[in-house]
């Protein structure tokens, strides 16, 4: 089996992250021009921080994230910046959302973070593209 490896100056690395986030009360509010709006939001800001897009899908109240990091990449700086961006800018452009949410937050203050240690990348992909299947 061959690994392919990112690298850099420095260093030889593969670093998978599955970051899951939900809309703050679980509110049903994704729907597909949302979460295209907040991918595009996803891709363009994670270009300063060293992170690559791998996969994205939704539904209607959470959304499921991989990507791949390098080890100067700072997750958790990261996260909160592009919810904080992507919740008001979601907030400003898709108005109706507002009245399905109590106070500001569009995203819940948690998230959940996985690293996909040893699982091969296609099984994860297949997880996030239709969660409801069961991947063995």
């Amino acid at each position: 089996m061959i690994m392919n490896l990112d690298s850099n100056n420095h260093s030889v690395f593969s670093m998978y992250y599955h970051l899951v986030l939900v809309v703050k009360y679980r509110r049903k509010v994704i729907d597909d021009p949302i979460s295209d709006y907040a991918k595009g939001k996803f891709v363009s800001l994670s270009e300063k921080y060293n992170i690559t897009l791998v996969e994205w899908n939704h539904d209607m109240d959470h959304i499921h994230i991989l990507f791949k990091a390098q080890p100067n990449s700072e997750l958790s700086k990261f996260i909160n910046a592009y919810k904080s961006s992507s919740s008001r800018l979601i907030k400003k452009d898709f108005p109706h959302v507002r009245k399905k949410l109590w106070k500001e937050m569009f995203w819940s203050r948690s998230f959940c973070l996985l690293t996909t240690g040893g699982s091969p990348i296609e099984v994860v992909k297949k997880y996030i593209e239709n969660p409801r299947d069961k991947v063995r």
